[in-house]
């Protein structure tokens, strides 16, 4: 009897078993076969390690939609889904070189001709800058660079026009054409020579011959940040400690460069022409194939940027975009699948943008195990916090000696004194080149203001204004000990006895 029930209450609970399986949701898969509940897990897991508190994706495979999605939260607190307007940031670059490709294609443009043909008004300070081509702005070989036209720490203009006028002060770092070196500058260029060209402003023509006919109707582009965000776009992230902190991008000029707004809704249809050799998913042809093959091909071997689009070492067709506050990726496989990510919070230290992300979807869609990689920004962070606190110690106990050191040292050479001062400075000098040092050694020569490195790294700007901080303090409670100690000693002292006369 015994076993009897022991056999009926197995019986039961598989029942039970069977049915939960049978009533409660399984795994959802897109309809090429994709598992949508890992795409979930690897967004989320990499949000999580990121410090991004948003993020949108679009997946395609050849004219279909695969999956467009978002996840987490804006800094507003509302989901951020499909719909969301988020910057695409420099995406925004093959956007402006399918401008100029149509203009080709209609026999306005020639790639190789000089810009000045189209841009009567561009003048650099380098003669040589005549010899500047459309493609080389496209290519980013024109010779212009960050270095030569800092155009992030310069006043920014507030049009097209202005940011012509402004490159007039570029010179060229090297002869046009003969090395690649990524900067805005030569878009903003290139999107005001559509301009003219065309006769219309650059965001009326996008509108009307490249967003419109895509059905891409949430999607504008901009002039100035902030200062012309749509008011449906929420202020993005910078990363602290831990922490995602909700700031507004500081002013920068980005048309032509990184001023597309767009939706992962939007961008699936954008992926679809890349992938479609120039055909809209609604039948519309934008550009001819030739034209798609030549902004994703290199013209040259000594590079692998083409025009609006740059090849990995993987042979992966594929552009990233940066703002101080958003991130973004768009990434075309041979497969056919093309993907597109943006997220919520700025590049800094320990955090490349959305690549990472991209890659792993990029792997997922195709069948392989994703990576586990994933920014390391809290570690970084953390380091420099230690360091923060071990300057803050050292400084409060050096101080805390000064009178103790000084007394030892007193009676040595000045110079010698001098040398031993002399690294306090150390730590000044660092923050006052960090803006150009982080340029050279990790941004490849790009330009940052003093502004934009607060965005950038806080825990990275905290830890050198402590430390020079406390330095110079040491340094100066260190001098003005030792110039007590070693002051001359013939002043006569004022007698107690006539003190106490004069007291009493």
């Amino acid at each position: 009897m015994r076993q009897v029930r022991v056999w009926w209450r197995g019986v039961v609970v598989a029942a039970t078993v069977g049915l939960v399986a049978l009533v409660a949701p399984g795994p959802a898969f897109a309809k090429d076969g994709l598992d949508l509940t890992a795409v979930e897990r690897l967004v989320t897991d990499f949000a999580d390690q990121g410090g991004y508190p948003g993020i949108a994706v679009a997946i395609i495979k050849g004219d279909q939609v695969v999956h467009v999605g978002g996840y987490g939260r804006d800094s507003s607190g509302a989901a951020v889904t499909a719909t969301t307007p988020m910057p695409a940031a420099s995406l925004s670059k093959s956007f402006t070189a399918l401008a100029v490709m149509q203009l080709v294609e209609a026999g306005k443009v020639t790639l190789d001709a000089p810009v000045r043909d189209y841009l009567p008004d561009f003048r650099i300070a380098t003669p040589q800058g005549a010899r500047i081509t459309v493609r080389q702005l496209l290519n980013q070989t024109s010779g212009i660079t960050d270095r030569t036209l800092p155009e992030k720490s310069l006043p920014q203009p507030d049009s097209l026009a202005g940011a012509v006028v402004r490159a007039r002060d570029a010179t060229l770092a090297v002869e046009p054409g003969t090395k690649h070196v990524y900067t805005n500058t030569n878009y903003h260029l290139a999107a005001r020579l559509v301009e003219v060209v065309a006769g219309e402003p650059f965001a009326q023509y996008l509108r009307r011959q490249v967003l419109e006919p895509l059905g891409m109707r949430a999607s504008t582009t901009i002039d100035l940040t902030p200062r012309d965000l749509p008011e449906n776009v929420r202020a993005g992230h910078i990363y602290a400690y831990g922490a995602a902190i909700s700031v507004s991008e500081p002013k920068r000029f980005v048309n032509g460069s990184d001023g597309i707004i767009t939706t992962a809704q939007d961008l699936a249809q954008w992926l679809i022409v890349q992938n479609n050799a120039g055909k809209a998913a609604n039948g519309t042809r934008l550009v001819s194939a030739a034209s798609i093959a030549a902004m994703h091909t290199s013209s040259d071997p000594r590079w692998t940027y083409g025009m609006g689009w740059d090849t990995d070492q993987e042979g992966r067709v594929r552009h990233n975009g940066v703002w101080f506050t958003y991130t973004a990726s768009q990434l075309l496989l041979s497969s056919g699948y093309g993907i597109a990510v943006i997220g919520n919070s700025g590049i800094g230290l320990g955090n490349e943008g959305t690549d990472q992300l991209a890659d792993g979807l990029a792997s997922l869609v195709e069948g392989d195990k994703p990576s586990s990689g994933a920014p390391i920004r809290l570690v970084i962070d953390l380091t420099l916090a230690g360091l923060t606190l071990l300057s803050l110690f050292l400084g409060v106990r050096n101080l805390r000696r000064t009178q103790t050191w000084a007394t030892r040292l007193a009676t040595r050479p000045a110079w010698r004194l001098a040398l031993r001062l002399l690294p306090r400075l150390v730590p000044l000098a660092l923050l006052v080149t960090l803006p150009n040092l982080l340029g050279l050694l990790y941004a490849g020569g790009r330009d940052v203001s003093y502004v934009q490195l607060g965005y950038y790294s806080v825990a990275l700007v905290t830890w050198t204004v402590v430390a020079a901080a406390m330095n110079l303090g040491v340094l100066g409670a260190r001098t003005v000990a030792l110039l007590r100690l070693r002051r001359p000693t013939g002043t006569t002292p004022v007698p107690e006895a006539s003190t106490q006369l004069v007291a009493g």
